[in-house]
């Protein structure tokens, strides 16, 4: 494949070959920071305040969340470079040749959750914006050009590809970050970090809202878990695998800057404009304007622009990627136009038909919930592997095959599937988020949203029993053998044309 951005990527899910995996852990480094490095991350960065913490509290509890989600994202990054494909297809190894699909619709959900938030909360700051600075009329048209200018051009970045992608991001992390330090002397004279919250010293509610707000903040780096092999799989497979997980877990700790200025912004309106921060009806976007001075609401508008542009071409390219790795008879454009188009509908009726601004935020926190047991069955899978895995057999699905090292039991591994589905279950049910979603389960940590890190562990234990409880077929592991695990001498099938018959082995 060319590296001219101007030419349409035609590969989809197959291996990329050798030849064309010219990129470097820099290139993924500035999609995946471009990615986050954007408004709807101020927008997350907010929350703290929003939860009654003080600004140095809040900061306490955004560098425990961005530095934990950031370690737990960081290892999914080596999958690409490895196998040539994104990570979905990768977890055929791990979940089977049809369990891979859980990983497909995790991301093409998670996706168009933040596709959706993206375009809402840049549209609102541009037409916000262009309102107080020209005048323009705040009403439904006016969002519903603004959404559909987003939404196009990312379309159009999208269908054209990866290259044309990692020059929109080489593009947006400079200006986007210029923007946020413009923002520095914007607010200088407004900001105080003395701001004490509305939670008084000794509150019962302060540990539930310091680790909720951690929660919220750790979820913006592991929505990327699904992504990160569309884009690191253009890496070639010799890149030391410690700068690979370097690029990946660094782009995350660079998002502090928007997370920042989204504390730092948000601690100023609480003081000034305390309506625009009422936990019942939220309005960053709305506060931000009301406390900005009048010389940056045209880089506001500029953030918002931006902003949108890189977080929806992440989104929705992973997106189109996946679509077409469950459905083979779509090419990835042809998928990526189907989704996107899907994606604007979605858009435009979640905002002018039901009224979805808000739920779409519980809805993308609860797709995350049950993301992260996948991402560490996935990183678990990788560590008893010793990192080794067979390309080939990985694309038995996508060729419409049967067979190969990754069959196990008609193309499910039930070992990691129950290990997923019972984390995320028991995950689901100790979801606690006030007035939005609370699950079964979700009072009995005394407020405190532990779903998170209850699913993580579940999934991590429970993973590892069954292994050694019911070891899987020892090819699967390569020359070196299983660490950690035992394996076991179940034959493993041939790979075949779907259409001729096999005798499954035992379990």
């Amino acid at each position: 494949m060319s590296d001219s951005i101007t030419e349409i990527e035609t590969y989809g899910v197959e291996r990329i070959p050798d030849a064309d995996r010219t990129a470097r852990p820099l290139d993924l480094f500035r999609v995946a920071f471009g990615g986050a490095n954007t408004f709807a991350t101020c927008v997350l960065g907010a929350f703290p305040i929003l939860f009654g913490l003080s600004f140095w509290q809040g900061l306490a509890a955004t560098v425990l969340g961005l530095v934990t989600g950031a370690l737990i994202l960081a290892p999914l990054a080596l999958f690409g470079p490895l196998n040539g494909t994104n990570n979905a297809v990768s977890s055929s190894a791990h979940l089977g040749v049809h369990g891979r699909v859980v990983g497909s619709f995790l991301s093409l959900l998670t996706a168009v959750a933040f596709f959706s938030i993206s375009v809402w909360s840049s549209g609102d700051a541009l037409v916000g914006g262009a309102h107080r600075l020209v005048g323009l009329p705040d009403s439904d048209l006016s969002y519903a050009v603004a959404y559909a200018l987003f939404a196009v051009l990312v379309l159009v970045v999208c269908v054209y590809g990866f290259r044309f992608m990692l020059f929109v991001n080489k593009i947006a992390v400079a200006a986007a970050s210029l923007l946020f330090v413009l923002g520095a002397f914007a607010f200088a004279g407004d900001f105080d970090p003395s701001y004490a919250g509305t939670l008084a010293p000794g509150d019962p509610l302060f540990w539930p809202s310091f680790i909720g707000a951690a929660l919220i903040v750790l979820s913006n780096p592991v929505s990327f878990g699904a992504f990160l092999g569309d884009w690191s799989r253009y890496i070639p497979a010799s890149t030391p695998r410690s700068r690979v997980v370097a690029a990946a877990f660094l782009s995350q700790i660079a998002t502090i800057l928007p997370f920042f200025f989204g504390l730092a912004t948000a601690s100023i309106i609480a003081g000034k404009a305390a309506q625009y921060m009422d936990p019942a009806a939220p309005n960053y976007v709305g506060g931000l304007l009301a406390v900005s001075p009048a010389w940056y609401f045209v880089p506001v508008c500029l953030l918002a622009l931006i902003g949108g542009m890189s977080t929806g071409t992440t989104s929705l390219y992973g997106t189109g990627l996946d679509f077409s790795s469950v459905f083979p008879r779509f090419s990835r454009v042809q998928a990526t136009v189907f989704i996107g188009t899907l994606s604007i509908l979605f858009i435009f009726a979640g905002r002018f038909a039901a009224n979805l601004t808000q739920s779409i935020s519980t809805f993308a926190t609860l797709i995350i919930t049950c993301t992260a047991p996948w991402m560490v069955i996935m990183m678990l899978g990788y560590v008893t592997r010793r990192g080794w895995y067979d390309p080939d057999a990985l694309q038995v699905f996508n060729r419409r095959q049967r067979g190969g090292r990754y069959w196990f039991t008609h193309g499910w591994n039930w070992r990691g599937m129950t290990a997923w589905l019972a984390s995320a279950g028991v995950a689901l049910m100790f979801v606690n988020l006030p007035g939005q979603f609370v699950g079964p389960l979700g009072g009995l940590a005394g407020g405190v949203d532990v779903s998170l890190p209850l699913g993580l562990a579940v999934a991590a234990v429970l993973y590892l029993v069954l292994l050694n409880a019911f070891p899987e077929p020892r090819e699967v592991y390569g020359p070196r053998g299983p660490r950690l695990v035992r394996a076991a001498d179940t034959p493993v099938l041939p790979i075949v044309d779907a259409a001729r018959p096999v005798a499954e082995p035992a379990a």
